[in-house]
């Protein structure tokens, strides 16, 4: 994960400190961390999909989702809200299976409960290109 780029964060340290553990997992692909960070009840939705909804079934899609492409790497550009709820905006360095890197700006609307598990993630970016044939970055 890149955080050279990274112009405002109005977390507090320790809640940064966490995030960057959560999109660490995240980055390597590994759901059994990342589902570590995730509210029984978590939803998560992808643009104007409808959200996939619960722990068991959010790691499910994820693992499946995470196999479609060879690497992930967030660059981080901007962070707004508080420790509970935040919005990531970033640079998503995805690398295909075919080699190719492909680039994507995205925003992440997170929010957490009490136990600072996390309950709602919105994700907003195209990744077509990803899974485009003959895509070039």
């Amino acid at each position: 994960m890149i955080t050279e780029n990274l112009r405002t964060n109005q977390l507090s340290q320790s809640a940064y400190n966490d995030y960057l553990r959560y999109l660490a997992a995240l980055d390597a692909r590994d759901i059994e961390a990342y589902s570590q960070y995730l509210a029984d009840d978590v939803s998560v939705q992808f643009g104007n999909a409808n959200p996939v909804e619960g722990k068991d079934v959010v790691v499910g899609m994820l693992g499946g989702y995470w196999q479609s492409f060879a690497g992930l790497e967030h660059d981080l550009l901007n962070i707004y809200g508080t420790d509970r709820s935040y919005v990531l905006e970033a640079l998503n360095h995805y690398l295909r299976h075919d080699g190719k890197s492909v680039t994507v700006r995205a925003v992440a609307f997170t929010d957490k409960n009490a136990d600072g598990k996390v309950t709602s993630v919105r994700i907003y970016g195209d990744t077509s290109p990803v899974f485009a044939d003959g895509e070039e970055s």
